[in-house]
């Protein structure tokens, strides 16, 4: 199955101890940060979203 990546491309900024964090992990797992990065994402609360007032 060919999947097209990168439809949006984005930079993140991480502390010291966020990097470590993820690095660790990543090398716990087998897993690259994209991958672990991605479920994070899709594990988010849609509904959590849209219960917060707009400014």
């Amino acid at each position: 199955m060919n999947k097209k990546w990168a439809v949006k491309r984005i930079t993140i900024n991480l502390t010291d101890s966020e990097a470590k964090k993820l690095e660790k992990y990543c090398q716990t797992t087998g897993r690259p940060a994209t991958d672990i990065i991605r479920e994070l994402i899709r594990s988010l609360e849609i509904n959590a979203i849209e219960r917060i007032p707009s400014a």
